[in-house]
């Protein structure tokens, strides 16, 4: 549980009305209305805060419209964050969302993941991207020592975990996500490549 935190939840308002004002034009999400954004987007992507490691770099995969990158950037604005989107038209608005939230640690990476040259990363999320095996594949390159993946996933984690399990090694933990009964938030740690 997050505690309290005025300019959090002011950068988060500020944050939710350019999503919608962006919405209008490029479709960034299916929510439509600030109550929508506020529970179905940002509270989601808020789960993730307790679960980040203390100190290194994050990156997002697919960043999208900034959820769950931004969201998190917005909550720990002292910490580097590196979103990763290949959609010029989303990255632009993640470029313009940092400046105007004054989130300067941001860095937007516009282009495919295999592609973006990050640093070592404490923690790697991503949110209804890819199956968890292409995932760990994008991942494991860019994770420092002790580095975690930290999953939004929806009702097939169970199915996913299984697959990854035939080509890697990891430690998983799951949470009940608080504001979706059928998803699953993953943290996977100690992730290597199983053998041949």
């Amino acid at each position: 549980m997050l505690q309290p935190d005025a300019a959090r939840d002011d950068r988060l308002a500020a944050y939710r009305n350019m999503l919608l004002r962006w919405n209008a034009t490029i479709n960034l999400v299916a929510a439509r209305s600030a109550a929508d954004i506020d529970r179905r987007h940002i509270a989601d992507c808020l789960q993730l805060v307790p679960l980040i490691p203390d100190a290194g770099a994050i990156a997002d995969f697919g960043s999208g419209a900034g959820l769950p990158g931004l969201v998190i950037a917005a909550a720990l604005p002292e910490r580097g964050m590196h979103l990763v989107e290949s959609d010029r038209r989303k990255a632009a608005f993640l470029v313009e969302a940092a400046a105007i939230l004054g989130l300067g640690r941001v860095t937007v990476h516009a282009r495919r993941i295999e592609q973006a040259a990050l640093p070592p990363c404490a923690a790697i999320t991503a949110r209804a991207l890819a199956p968890l095996d292409r995932l760990l594949a994008y991942a494991a390159p860019h994770l420092a020592p002790g580095g975690v993946c930290l999953l939004l996933k929806g009702r097939g984690a169970d199915d996913e975990l299984k697959i990854a399990a035939a080509h890697w090694h990891f430690t998983a933990e799951r949470f009940i996500s608080h504001t979706d009964p059928e998803a699953t938030i993953l943290r996977l740690s100690e992730i290597r490549r199983a053998g041949p």
